[in-house]
């Protein structure tokens, strides 16, 4: 199946470039592109040292327009990650959304949940080597309930819109929610309980944006499995989830970048990955309760072209300082042109969940876009 929609999406791709010259006026400004990260990273954990090339994201999409009013988006990813490297290509993207209104706008499909700021930030614009801790395992992507890894994702409707202009014409106020499976990417419901996920944010200055975001709902596993009399069983357990974010950036005209978000999470989660096969009903054994904090800024060396970076990166997997993992990332990036930059980072973590608290990691990547 992902093949067949990796396939059609090329298909799809060359006829709209074939037609480039005379297109149909109900199917606009179709375009292919997309980019990809190749990363080299080093780590000295105690008893699990590494050092290797990889590739860490490669990605293409099409977008366009119907009508004017309505923008879709088809995104797959082509390369395997770390944990999972048959499941590509996959489908990460497909949606449309009615843009008429700036005020009242609805999407459906297959997106990114209305979840913190920076869950839906390009992976590139986010800044540093990867989405910060509290964003990748309370935001869909490597969740701690033992979802599937769903970059963020989920299948759903959302309603987003932008109100209360100021005498200059600019928007002060944005809201954004959204009813989804809460199962992750390509997949069903099981327990036919959705999740409600949404946020809202004022806009005091320019650049600047102060939000709360809200999740509730659950995740749901189905398990089969054989007795010792060859009789077979299905057994299905949801566990509801329930998190909170507190939110706050500013992006000044000179190049200045500031991000937090603290997001808090109650509700158990599965100890195995559902990217296992046939993974079971038991838990993690880290109760119901997690949080994390993180805290960034990056200085424009050279506006638009060149900057340094530090981010504060903490999260705490049962809600307390014995299981906490804190992550002190210095890093710079440097762009050669638009499309085309490099960064690096160094990071000191210091996980006390392990007997050896301390150990350095060194991380560089390759970005571009096309």
């Amino acid at each position: 199946m992902r093949k067949s929609v990796f396939a059609a999406m090329m298909l799809a791709a060359a006829s709209c470039v074939a037609q480039e010259s005379k297109p149909a006026q109900w199917f606009q400004n179709v375009k292919l592109s997309g980019y990809g990260l190749v990363q080299y990273q080093a780590s000295g954990k105690k008893g699990d040292k590494s050092n290797s090339f990889d590739l860490r994201l490669v990605r293409l999409s099409l977008d366009g327009r119907i009508q004017n009013d309505f923008y879709w988006k088809a995104q797959v990813q082509v390369n395997g990650n770390t944990s999972t490297k048959g499941s590509s290509p996959r489908l990460v993207d497909l949606f449309a959304e009615w843009q008429k209104y700036p005020f009242f706008r609805v999407k459906a499909g297959q997106f990114k949940l209305p979840f913190t700021f920076e869950n839906p930030m390009h992976p590139i614009d986010q800044g540093f080597m990867s989405y910060s801790q509290n964003v990748n395992c309370l935001s869909g992507f490597s969740d701690r309930t033992g979802q599937h890894s769903s970059n963020g994702r989920d299948i759903g409707v959302q309603v987003q819109g932008d109100l209360l202009k100021n005498a200059r014409g600019r928007n002060l106020l944005h809201y954004q929610v959204g009813v989804f499976n809460g199962q992750g990417i390509n997949t069903k419901d099981v327990d036919q309980q959705k999740t409600i996920a949404g946020g809202i944010w004022v806009m005091p200055v320019e650049g600047m944006r102060i939000g709360l975001f809200g999740l509730e709902g659950s995740y749901a596993r189905e398990w089969s499995y054989t007795d010792d009399n060859n009789v077979k069983h299905t057994e299905k357990k949801s566990l509801p989830q329930h998190r909170y974010a507190i939110s706050a950036d500013y992006k000044t005209k000179s190049d200045w970048t500031f991000r937090t978000e603290y997001i808090h999470s109650t509700g158990e989660g599965f100890k195995t990955s559902d990217n296992e096969k046939n993974p079971d009903l038991k838990l993690n054994g880290y109760g119901s309760k997690a949080d994390g904090l993180y805290a960034l800024a990056i200085a424009p060396i050279k506006k638009e072209k060149a900057h340094l970076k530090a981010r504060y990166n903490m999260y705490r997997r049962d809600g307390s300082w014995n299981t906490s993992k804190t992550m002190y990332e210095i890093g710079a990036d440097y762009k050669f042109s638009k499309n085309i930059g490099v960064t690096a980072e160094y990071v000191f973590v210091n996980d006390r969940t392990l007997s050896d608290h301390n150990y350095n990691m060194a991380d560089v990547q390759l970005q571009f876009r096309f």
